[in-house]
């Protein structure tokens, strides 16, 4: 007997129109379904009149729940592999499973259709050509302010989610570590009813959030800028000035490097203004 398939569906994040028609086919015609929450997955089945079995496979059961459902694949059953909204093993359970159906190189397929990361960086007006998704931060504030320092400078977009007894106090701590220039979309409830999106510098994305405590209420991804480093092209009025006391003592050369090396500014910015203040002497 040929070992069964393994489906991996993208079901919907809110709005039920979104499960597309590959997924209702699939769930419809596999012989059993993992959920990680039946309760919540039969809500979805029942509005597409999909009567397929049902099989609990979380976290907290992921290990146990594997064994047997391997099984069902090795006696030729095909299951289809859900998560409670989304693209299933995207900050959700799974993983096990996968690499035991993966090392008995039985085959895996999976079913596109809404995932919750994409969907928000799509819309958040930051670059999406190379960005760096970090799942939940730590529930624990001195662990998440020690996973944003070592992010603080990468330059690449940042995507988080977030819990909305969490929010306000992951927010706080992003602005404590990256400082109030940096812009963020806060991205909230996608596809359903209470959509949002609201974007600003961090210190005015808090106030928005403390304003009115049913902001919030709600399933959140943030999108945060990238790094920039400063522009060492760009001569400040305050390395204008060290540059010129030191000019007065020292030639154009030393006097270049030395405020180079006091201010980050590029020496051959500092070069060139030097010779620009000298031909209007």
């Amino acid at each position: 007997m040929n070992n069964g398939t393994l489906y991996v569906v993208a079901t919907p994040i809110g709005n039920l129109q979104d499960l597309s028609p590959r997924a209702k086919t699939i769930l419809s015609e596999v012989d059993l379904i993992a959920a990680e929450d039946t309760r919540h997955s039969r809500q979805l089945l029942k509005y597409f009149n999909i009567s397929t079995p049902l099989q609990s496979l979380h976290e907290h059961n992921e290990k146990q729940q594997a064994k047997i459902l391997l099984k069902r694949l090795f006696d030729g059953d095909n299951i289809a592999l859900i998560s409670d909204a989304g693209t299933p093993l995207i900050s959700d359970p799974g993983q096990h499973f996968l690499q035991l159906v993966l090392a008995e190189q039985i085959t895996v397929i999976p079913i596109p259709g809404a995932c919750a990361l994409i969907s928000a960086l799509s819309i958040a007006g930051f670059s999406a050509d190379k960005f760096v998704f970090e799942g939940f931060l730590s529930a624990k504030s001195t662990t998440r302010q020690q996973r944003l320092e070592e992010l603080k400078t990468e330059t690449r977009t940042l995507v988080f989610y977030e819990a909305p007894h969490r929010i306000v106090a992951c927010i706080e701590d992003i602005l404590q570590v990256f400082g109030e220039q940096r812009e963020i979309a806060l991205v909230k409830e996608l596809t359903k009813i209470f959509e949002t999106v609201y974007r600003n510098n961090l210190p005015e994305v808090l106030n928005w959030l403390q304003e009115k405590s049913e902001r919030s209420k709600g399933e959140f991804v943030l999108v945060i800028q990238g790094y920039s480093p400063p522009d060492n092209k760009t001569i400040t009025p305050e390395a204008e000035r060290i540059f010129k006391l030191l000019r007065k003592d020292l030639a154009l050369k030393q006097a270049a490097k030395l405020t180079s090396e006091i201010t980050g500014i590029s020496k051959n910015s500092l070069y060139t203004l030097g010779l620009k203040l000298d031909s209007k002497l």
